[in-house]
């Protein structure tokens, strides 16, 4: 199950993503790490973050991540303005939601889908402030968050893409959005990164 990536001239028809979504469950770790530690110094972009993990009180991803990402790798603070050349993550035990003036902002509502930071509450609320300027990515993960998210920001005109479920440590979460919405590009993730690089590319133009 895998389809072609956009052209270079698909994406330069299509209006400029600026920021993109990525959610991930069991098996994210390992997978974003592959996504993001071949990303240029340079890349232009802001990427957004929500992996489910057991609650706690500090979270040691952005630590992790920063090893091998060559821009920088935060936290997401409440009201903070979001900034290309920046990876940020959902903190742990807290949803993570997008405001209209593209700040973050955090809250402690009941989890979703078992889970707080929940992808879905992220992803829709990035699709209101974003528009068809955002992408949304989703990758392994063992239950359905996201598949509702991702297909929203498909018909706010996004640019999404799922991990090809072949490929995934845990298919659920892959499955559940392309039988929630089969418009979505399924990409094993060298295609997935290689995307990430072209849109990055892309706004720099």
């Amino acid at each position: 199950m895998s389809q072609h990536p956009l052209d270079h001239a698909a994406l330069r028809a299509r209006p400029p993503i600026d920021a993109i979504i990525v959610g991930a469950s069991a098996g994210g770790v390992e997978a974003m790490l592959s996504l993001f530690r071949h990303l240029p110094p340079h890349y232009r972009l802001p990427i957004i973050a929500a992996l489910h993990m057991q609650e706690m009180r500090d979270s040691l991803l952005a630590d992790l991540f920063q090893h091998y990402v060559a821009f920088e790798v935060k936290e997401a603070q409440d009201k903070e303005t979001i900034q290309g050349s920046t990876l940020y993550f959902a903190c742990p035990g807290y949803h993570l939601s997008i405001e209209q003036s593209r700040q973050f902002s955090l809250s402690c509502e009941p989890p979703l889908h078992f889970s707080r930071p929940a992808i879905d509450y992220l992803m829709e609320s990035a699709a209101d402030a974003y528009g068809e300027h955002l992408a949304g990515i989703l990758l392994t993960g063992a239950n359905e968050d996201g598949a509702a998210g991702l297909q929203k920001i498909r018909q706010a005109g996004g640019l999404t893409i799922v991990q090809d479920p072949a490929e995934a440590v845990a298919d659920t979460m892959p499955l559940s959005a392309i039988k929630l919405d089969p418009g979505h590009l399924v990409l094993e993730l060298g295609k997935i990164q290689q995307l990430l690089i072209a849109l990055g590319e892309q706004h720099v133009h």
